[in-house]
């Protein structure tokens, strides 16, 4: 009779492409086996599969050691958070495992925390005021326009940050200003965050002028960071996320329609009126 505390742990297989990184990375029991991040040109659907032939081949993960798929179902790249959903539900149905979609801000959120903290311990970045709350981070995927796709949430140490408000695409002017309003309301109620982390694609959207509002109120901090594909499995490893009984139920997070779609309809409605 087998053992099963002798049977090999099961892992995660973990895909995000809504952003300009491709991520691929293979978990288990809460620890990285191997990532490949590849950023840069956005060619995923190109590069996806090889990569991830790549990752399974270099932590000696073989299908039947694969208790999962993770991915990161967007906000982000409309064609990109596709690509990685698509091949998620093609490799659970033909693996028989269960998928899990995971929130790409969340993802990013833990990741660029994690990659901020780092640099705090090493000096690169300022201390705290020291208000002794909990920090509050803000990721950032740039939507144009003005706009980017962006929540919040509250660090909770090594743990998945907890969500204080849900994704969607805000246009940055106005979202500041909504923030202010939630560290005023947070300084009434004595929990004002130590710190307000933006983290992500800050380029456009954390200069120091654009987040201005925000600095009298608290240390505010802007931290470029890349999407890593270990993120994305962590958090479906944590059980965060409900697993996808039906493969057809799992689709990206778009949080608006995409540009040829409101094109699309915008033409629909013309003809319909010309009628």
């Amino acid at each position: 009779m087998t053992n099963s505390n002798n049977e090999p742990r099961k892992r995660f297989l973990a895909l995000d492409t809504s952003t300009a990184v491709l991520g691929v990375a293979v978990t288990g029991g809460g620890e990285l086996l191997h990532e490949i991040n590849a950023s840069g040109e956005r060619n995923h659907s190109v590069h996806l599969l090889p990569i991830i032939e790549q990752a399974l081949q270099a932590s000696a993960t073989t299908a039947e050691r694969i208790g999962g798929i993770s991915v990161g179902i967007g906000p982000g790249s409309y064609t990109g958070t596709r690509i990685a959903v698509t091949a998620a539900k093609t490799l659970a149905w033909a693996w028989n495992v269960p998928v899990t979609g995971v929130s790409s801000l969340h993802a990013l959120a833990w990741g660029g925390y994690h990659a901020a903290s780092a640099q705090q311990k090493q000096g690169s970045i300022t201390s705290p005021n020291g208000t002794a709350g909990t920090d509050w981070i803000i990721p950032l995927i740039d939507a144009r326009r003005g706009q980017a796709y962006t929540a919040v949430f509250a660090a909770d140490g090594d743990k998945p940050p907890r969500r204080l408000a849900p994704d969607a695409i805000r246009l940055m002017a106005d979202w500041v200003q909504e923030l202010a309003v939630r560290l005023k309301e947070a300084a009434a109620e004595g929990n004002l965050p130590d710190t307000l982390w933006f983290v992500g694609e800050t380029a456009l959207h954390g200069s120091v002028d654009m987040l201005a509002p925000l600095m009298e109120a608290a240390n505010v901090q802007a931290v470029p960071y890349e999407l890593e594909g270990r993120w994305t499995g962590f958090l479906a490893e944590a059980g965060l996320y409900e697993e996808s009984g039906d493969l057809h139920t799992l689709i990206p997070n778009y949080t608006q329609l995409s540009e040829a779609e409101a094109n699309l309809r915008r033409s629909s409605e013309g003809s319909l009126n010309t009628r």
